[in-house]
């Protein structure tokens, strides 16, 4: 019996992959023109400028949940997490229910603090050895009952101008809040791409027996980018209380879901190592152009979250079906 190496399958698997990082952008380009074809409103530059706004908050979360899909865990914290910071800046921020008015250290502490969420939720995973969605969704539970303590049954009003004008002033036709948000998204790419921790959240979710067996202390950087992902939760709970003008328990809810359906639509692996800040953010827009389009030509909003439930399945199934033709051994 002799061994034959073949290459060409190298090429082939190369093509696939650069098929599928194009395939979410020319999905993007697909959706538009068809919503843009079907309503005259779609096309505007108004509803052009909405779908930019309304895909802030989710890009800042999505963000977060990328890093951490990029080891291969799984992250339930945010709805958590966004709602003690939320209710955290809202009473240190001028409000109605006391006197504090701490403005931008206000806004940092609510960041720190969703950055503390996170970091407990990977000292559970690396230490207890608790699994991640476990860990993240009992971050969560956590989050919302320090949420609840704090609101106490009387809803914090926010009056902080600054606060109140990342959603609502414009710079070049966006609000403060999309700006933001491509801050966010320009941040996380620069630390995917050029820090240790971004390749080696990478390289955790694709080989992580590999990089321990190199001499990387895995565990570090398990944790930092829990924590890293806890500070995005954070801001985007911060913003959800600019556009709301008040601090709300309920602030993060439906962002969980949302945010792994926008990473696993734009590319990233529900079991890393593929994927990224930019695929991620290809994702979002996908999302929030298939939401307003649905609306605009008169679908039933009741019908949206089934829509979203099934481009997500849809998305892993595509994903996965490759990797389990790679694996298969033939005989």
């Amino acid at each position: 019996m002799t061994a034959e190496v073949v290459t060409a399958p190298r090429r082939s698997s190369r093509r696939g992959a650069s098929f599928r990082d194009a395939g979410p952008p020319v999905a993007l380009v697909v959706i538009w023109l068809v919503f843009a074809a079907l309503s005259p409103q779609f096309r505007s530059i108004g509803n052009a400028q909405n779908i930019m706004d309304a895909a802030a908050v989710l890009a800042v979360v999505t963000c977060g949940i990328t890093f951490v899909l990029m080891m291969g865990s799984i992250d339930l914290s945010s709805a958590g997490v966004m709602g003690a910071a939320a209710l955290t800046v809202s009473l240190l921020v001028a409000n109605n229910r006391n006197d504090n008015d701490f403005g931008l250290f206000g806004i940092l502490v609510a960041v720190v603090l969703g950055c503390a969420f996170g970091c407990l939720s990977g000292l559970a995973l690396v230490l207890l050895k608790v699994p991640s969605f476990m860990a993240t969704l009992g971050v969560s539970a956590v989050g919302l009952g320090v949420a609840t303590l704090m609101f106490a049954g009387v809803q914090p009003n926010i009056s902080d101008a600054m606060l109140k004008g990342w959603a609502i002033e414009r710079f070049l036709g966006l609000s403060y809040l999309t700006w933001i948000a491509a801050a966010c998204v320009l941040v996380g790419w620069l630390i995917q791409r050029y820090t240790r921790l971004g390749r080696y959240a990478f390289a955790i979710g694709g080989a992580e027996e590999v990089l321990a067996l190199s001499g990387v202390r895995v565990k570090p950087y398990k944790v930092a980018v829990f924590a890293l992902a806890g500070a995005f939760y954070g801001l985007g709970g911060v913003m959800v209380t600019s556009q709301l003008g008040a601090g709300l328990v309920q602030a993060g809810n439906g962002y969980d879901f949302s945010a792994i359906t926008a990473a696993v639509v734009g590319g990233t692996l529900l079991t890393g190592g593929r994927g990224g800040i930019l695929h991620s953010a290809v994702g979002v827009l996908l999302v929030v152009v298939l939401t307003n389009g649905l609306v605009q030509v008169g679908v039933s909003p009741y019908w949206q979250g089934g829509v979203e439930g099934l481009i997500v399945v849809t998305a892993v199934a595509a994903a996965v079906i490759p990797q389990r033709r790679r694996n298969q051994v033939t005989k």
